[in-house]
């Protein structure tokens, strides 16, 4: 028992450094440099099923880009909508592309990048969801991109409702730290940051030249995957700002984080093989980078295997001591975290009072995910279900 818990022990350590030095990114200053001056054309695909509550303010909110409005073009692709969103969107200026007998947001996707597929004139694809805002820099940040040389690149995504309740500041504080600690600190190192859903811009360019076809029902993820497996590194852009509405209850939580679970481990499923293969063949860091980050649906089950088995350990040899240092290192952990989240919290210019709940309650949050992940390791199927947005928030008061 005692060989086994090193090893575990040793695993965590050499997993959790690894991160940590990553983390160093945010000390090291990131330049860029203009290759071409440019006004670019984009395709903005919004993917919406039943979304009549929200899809207002997000055309709402693109509409007052302060980009020329001549070079973007707004798309909804209706999804087998039974309610009053295709009504709503008729009364904007967005085209709309309607679907059926289509199951994912994914699918969604690939159908308008295959209807757009002829129009030469469109630069680039920017990808939202129904029930984002959207801030009025964002085309011009994402331009900027485009001109430095970066073919696909994450925005910043804030949450438009974090002072709902405890879950919708946990998950504000989930893509803080995404945002920060992930892909800030990578894309600084020169390296490859994260695809997250929505809020993100891909070159036309790119999904001309490898296609688009999911396979799973996390089709970001699984388009991160793509992009390190071709050496396509991400970018992130701090200054594209968005917001994105977060659910507040744990039932629809656990919905969409089994989807996000289940579509990770397919994900590594599907593409370990050809990531692995390019770590050792192109000497690809992206694709070790990947497999390290999504690897964490197995780390947090091993981390819970680790602490059994130390639980025992200490159990079966009386040794107090350990149960006292045990304590004492939990403790500081817990402080360490909660120290991280206020920082968090105020470093993203919100109000620490508003937010206690998540600030104190997060570990719950993530100690909710182990049932979830140990639940998607024996799933053999999962569906993808529309989580209801009803939170109408207007850019100027996000």
């Amino acid at each position: 028992m005692k060989t086994l818990l090193i090893i575990l022990i040793s695993i965590i350590i050499i997993y959790f450094s690894y991160f940590i030095f990553i983390c160093i990114g945010l000390f090291k200053k990131k330049t860029n440099n203009i290759i071409k001056n440019r006004k670019n054309k984009f395709a903005i695909l919004i993917a919406a099923r039943n979304e009549e509550k929200v899809i207002y303010n997000l055309i709402k909110s693109l509409n007052k880009q302060k980009y020329p409005n001549d070079l973007y073009k707004i798309y909804v692709i209706l999804n087998n909508c039974t309610d009053n969103t295709k009504d709503i969107v008729l009364k904007t200026n967005a085209n709309i592309l309607e679907v059926n007998n289509i199951n994912s947001k994914g699918e969604a996707l690939k159908y308008a990048y295959n209807y757009l597929s002829n129009d030469n004139s469109i630069d680039a694809y920017v990808i939202f969801d129904a029930d984002n805002i959207v801030d009025n820099n964002f085309l011009n940040s994402m331009n900027e991109s485009l001109n430095n040389g970066y073919n696909v690149v994450q925005g910043f995504r804030k949450t438009k409702n974090i002072n709902d309740n405890w879950l919708s500041s946990s998950y504000a504080i989930m893509y803080y730290i995404q945002g920060l600690f992930i892909n800030k600190a990578r894309f600084n190192l020169g390296k490859s940051a994260f695809l997250n859903g929505t809020g993100f811009m891909v070159k036309k360019s790119v999904i001309d030249k490898y296609g688009f076809n999911p396979k799973t029902i996390t089709e970001d993820i699984e388009f991160t995957m793509m992009c390190a497996i071709n050496n396509e590194k991400i970018a992130y852009n701090e200054n594209a700002l968005f917001y994105d509405e977060q659910v507040v209850n744990l039932k629809d939580s656990i919905k969409q984080r089994k989807r996000w679970s289940f579509g990770t481990i397919k994900c590594l499923k599907y593409y370990f093989k050809p990531l692995v293969i390019n770590i050792f063949k192109n000497k690809s860091f992206i694709c070790l980078d990947v497999i390290m980050f999504y690897l964490t649906v197995f780390m947090q089950i091993i981390i819970f295997i680790t602490f059994i088995i130390s639980l025992l350990f200490i159990l079966l040899n009386n040794n107090i001591t350990s149960v006292y240092y045990s304590l004492f290192i939990s403790l500081i952990l817990l402080l360490s975290g909660i120290i991280l989240r206020i920082f968090l919290i105020k470093h993203y210019d919100n109000n620490i009072i508003d937010n206690i709940g998540g600030i104190l309650i997060f570990d719950l949050f993530l100690l909710s995910w182990l049932p979830i992940n140990l639940i998607c390791l024996f799933k053999k199927n999962c569906t993808w279900d529309q989580i209801k947005h009803n939170r109408v928030v207007e850019i100027d008061n996000a």
